[in-house]
């Protein structure tokens, strides 16, 4: 695929656009060279939609939430929440905090051990100077499953199971009353009986309350249970998105079957050779080449495409609802 080719699609179904990545470009200086975390990236994030984006460790996908957040500001591109422009002044983005939230991953990390549970949950609240503080931390711990909310004020996150501090974060990011709720790994630090829980949590929180989601991840399962669409990020770039149930199922680009691979269910194991390539030295052409297990099996040479795929760069998937993957060998074989 050339940059001026569209990517391979699928039908989709689109939902207006609530939070949207635009060509979006964050680096860091790094050794005298820069590092290109977010390497244009263009992501949309639809009204009352649950979007999973998942890569290995490294591939950037934590900086990009941070800057849908506003904790970091992009090198080039922009953040659109409602169709406007991220601004970043204290005042625009302590407003524009209130309508997004984040979720962390660790939650004893991310709960002051010397606060109660309801000196955490009234913490935001109090920074934007909203009235009914205990009705406001009492509705928002009953929304995260804590019942009766009473019977937890007091209480300090080391008298609480993993499962409940998670809730408190929740609790403490739905006090505000956001529209979008960024959470990276929300899971991961939580025992598998628990898992199931928090993921329940978080659909039911979208079914009553509308909100819209961009969950963070390395756990295709998790994506599986809880995503209606999937974003899957390589070294700065989302290589591969589209509705869950197509991507997953049936995935196009290689990375993404590799993957797949390390799933139980999976029928072959996929072995990735070498690490990924230094952000500072993104390699030319396709930046997955040195490491696909297409090109070096030769089925990329069957296809003619394999000098493409070392030497022709992609273009930047765009921010659709259709099944996409940016893949001259998929390109091809479609």
């Amino acid at each position: 695929m050339t940059e001026t080719q569209t990517p391979v699609e699928a039908v989709g179904t689109a939902r207006p656009t609530l939070l949207e990545a635009r060509d979006l470009h964050v680096g860091f200086p790094s050794r005298g060279r820069r590092a290109r975390a977010v390497d244009g990236v263009d992501l949309a994030i639809g009204e009352g939609e649950i979007v999973a984006l998942v890569g290995e460790s490294g591939c950037g996908k934590t900086t990009l939430a941070r800057t849908l957040l506003g904790l970091e500001r992009p090198t080039s591109g922009s953040v659109l929440y409602g169709g406007t422009a991220l601004e970043y002044g204290s005042k625009a983005l302590k407003a524009y905090r209130r309508e997004v939230q984040l979720v962390l991953q660790d939650p004893m990390g991310s709960l002051n051990p010397r606060q109660t549970v309801y000196e955490a949950v009234a913490e935001g609240p109090r920074i934007h100077g909203l009235p009914g503080e205990q009705e406001v931390v009492a509705s928002a711990l009953s929304r995260a499953g804590l019942r009766p909310p009473e019977r937890f004020f007091l209480r300090y996150p080391h008298e609480l199971s993993g499962g409940q501090r998670q809730r408190v974060v929740i609790a403490g990011a739905l006090a505000l009353e956001p529209k979008v709720l960024i959470a990276d790994e929300p899971v991961a630090s939580l025992d598998a009986s628990v898992r199931g829980e928090i993921l329940a949590l978080l659909l039911r929180l979208r079914d009553e309350l509308g909100l819209s989601a961009l969950v963070v991840t390395h756990d295709l399962g998790l994506a599986w249970n809880i995503a209606d669409r999937v974003a899957v990020m390589y070294l700065g770039r989302i290589v591969e998105s589209g509705p869950v149930e197509q991507v997953l199922t049936a995935p196009r680009h290689p990375y993404t079957q590799a993957l797949l691979s390390v799933l139980p269910e999976s029928p072959e194991r996929v072995v990735l050779t070498g690490e990924p390539p230094d952000p500072t030295r993104i390699p030319g052409g396709c930046r997955f080449h040195a490491r696909c297990q297409v090109l070096a099996s030769g089925r990329a040479a069957e296809a003619g495409v394999d000098g493409r795929c070392r030497a022709e760069p992609l273009a930047v998937l765009p921010a659709v609802p259709t099944a996409q993957a940016a893949c001259h060998y998929a390109a091809a074989v479609d």
